[in-house]
């Protein structure tokens, strides 16, 4: 069956083309909702959502771009939805401007579980601006209005994200 077959008979409701649908995108969304969350639970639940937010809108899409990356934005609005929902996002005033490169730590051999590890430690509102910001290619005006903030804050949020993954990943590397 084609993608365009497969997406006029998820439109239609059709619950194995649902379930063909799931079953050919979940581990790349698992892996997006896995950024954004705190844990795998949290991950499984966002990624539940995403889908059915995907279901209720497959009708809204036109066939124009990649679907693949249609559902990624999807599945990147749901969650972040989620969390304004959550906790508002407020600007921390007591953050240093910071240089955008992450200092002391290019040559760091860090796992890439770690990684996620310390990133899904950090703050709910950091967590999603770095995610956004560094793994996803979001522009801060973007993000701060994704997320209903300033660019400022976006701004902060980031600095203050990669200081704590800085902070994090150099007493990692003194322990070893």
């Amino acid at each position: 069956m084609t993608e365009q077959e497969l997406i006029k008979k998820c439109v239609k409701g059709n619950r194995a083309a649902q379930e063909a649908l799931y079953q050919k995108h979940a581990p790349v969304l698992y892996g997006i909702c896995l950024k954004y969350s705190r844990n795998r639970t949290e991950a499984e639940d966002n990624l539940h959502d995403s889908f059915m937010t995907i279901y209720e809108k497959i009708h809204q899409y036109k066939s124009k771009g990649s679907f693949e990356g249609w559902l990624k934005r999807i599945t990147v609005n749901t969650v972040l939805q989620k969390y304004r929902k959550k906790e508002p996002l407020k600007l921390l005033s007591d953050v240093p401007d910071q240089s955008e490169e992450l200092e002391g730590i290019e040559d760091s051999d860090i796992s890439l579980a770690l990684l996620l590890k310390y990133i899904q430690e950090l703050p709910q509102k950091y967590r999603l601006t770095f995610n956004m910001y560094v793994l996803d290619g979001y522009s801060h005006k973007e993000i701060s209005e994704a997320l209903g903030t300033s660019e400022g804050t976006s701004k902060s949020n980031l600095s203050r994200a990669r200081m704590i993954l800085q902070e994090k990943i150099l007493k990692k590397k003194q322990i070893a």
